[in-house]
């Protein structure tokens, strides 16, 4: 986690804080909606996690997240891949779409690795 220049770890506080964003905003409209909100409070908690073990390593922020809340929230961001891969592929090259997709892939990854690493100590 100490090779990442400081405009990387910018850019992935910012992309995940944008997903985090995004995923509270569809969360209303779908609980306003009456609809099933599991799978996107999962996902957003991953996210929340994602970026605080992030902000953990980069800027010694403290978490009050359990192991267990850990392994929760790495196996949730590691399954996102798939689809987020996939979805890039299909993106035309240039394209903004793809730009936001990289750049979330690159963040989410660096989540990952964080929370790998302070659960393997």
């Amino acid at each position: 986690m100490e090779n990442i220049s400081q405009s990387e770890r910018a850019e992935a506080l910012k992309s995940i804080q944008s997903t985090i964003h995004k995923s509270e905003t569809a969360l209303a409209k779908m609980t306003d909606e009456g609809s099933n909100t599991t799978l996107i409070k999962k996902r957003l908690k991953a996210h929340y996690i994602g970026l605080a073990m992030l902000e953990y390593y980069w800027n010694q922020t403290p978490h009050n997240y359990s192991e267990n809340d850990l392994k929760e929230a790495l196996e949730t961001l590691t399954n996102l891949f798939p689809s987020l891969e996939k979805s890039y592929a299909k993106c035309k090259e240039n394209s903004s779409q793809r730009t936001l997709l990289n750049r979330r892939i690159r963040a989410l990854k660096m989540a990952v690795q964080a929370i790998n690493e302070y659960t393997n100590v």
